[in-house]
């Protein structure tokens, strides 16, 4: 009994260590696509946003005169936002052309003396110089001229109005907001991993809390970078046929479906 025990304990490292050179199997195989869960990339929050939005500021100092659309109406391109009184630059603008003129025939008159040597280098440069400078008058005033009247740099639809008629704004003061939405966007905040099969085409469907309907979508465009944070990259999509009953500012949720096939 003794020598059987003995034998026994001589063998015991032995065993342990076969055991310990046994190779590990692996039980994890690699996944079809090294991506975020489902759960997490199935349902993506979004907002839709217009393709274009731009808050017009005062050029010169002057009264609003005239806004001719109301929050929420639509215009086209080039049509007048805001006018503002502009007598006071139109006059200066008038003094500035009657003010060039006298110098510019001054100039030529020193022109054509100088032909017969009857007036100085230096006096006839003056006289352009003044010319000249009389001239910058002019387009300075046209400028402010053109500042009363803002026009609209894209068709779409008033936003909000900042000032009312009859008001006196500055130069920078802004005046009214608007927004292009002949075309919508859908901008995305997908996990970076997304990157792996997310390409522009990409379809998905959007449902808009608002509505409480589902509209196919189409991935249009991809960021340039990645969030190093939040390892998130933008995406902005756009809807196959733009919805009628859709806003800028709408939120809601994107589907891609096809991740759970």
């Amino acid at each position: 009994m003794m020598f059987v025990r003995s034998l026994f304990n001589r063998m015991a490292p032995c065993v342990c260590l076969m055991a310990l050179t046994v190779p590990a199997q692996a039980d994890d195989k690699p996944t079809s696509k090294p991506m975020s869960s489902l759960a997490e990339l199935s349902t993506i929050r979004g907002v839709v946003k217009a393709s274009a939005q731009a808050t017009l500021a005062s050029q010169v100092q002057g009264r609003i005169s005239r806004l001719p659309f109301k929050e929420g109406q639509r215009f086209k391109k080039g049509a007048v936002l805001v006018a503002l009184d502009c007598s006071k630059y139109e006059a200066e603008l008038a003094s500035a052309k009657a003010e060039h003129r006298a110098k510019r025939k001054t100039y030529e008159n020193n022109l054509r003396l100088a032909e017969h040597q009857a007036v100085g280098k230096l006096e006839l440069e003056v006289s352009q110089a003044e010319a000249d400078k009389a001239s910058a008058a002019v387009k300075a005033s046209q400028v402010n001229v053109s500042g009363c009247i803002i026009h609209a740099p894209f068709p779409g639809r008033v936003v909000k109005t900042i000032v009312n008629e009859h008001e006196n704004v500055f130069p920078n003061d802004q005046l009214i907001s608007l927004l292009d939405d002949s075309v919508l966007e859908i901008e995305l905040i997908l996990p970076s991993k997304a990157l792996v099969w997310l390409k522009v085409g990409t379809t998905f469907e959007y449902a808009v809390d608002e509505t409480g309907r589902r509209y196919p979508a189409v991935v249009q465009n991809i960021g340039a970078n990645v969030d190093p944070a939040s390892q998130t990259v933008k995406v902005k999509g756009m809807f196959r046929t733009k919805p009628s009953n859709i806003l800028a500012g709408m939120s809601g949720t994107a589907s891609f479906q096809e991740l759970s096939r």
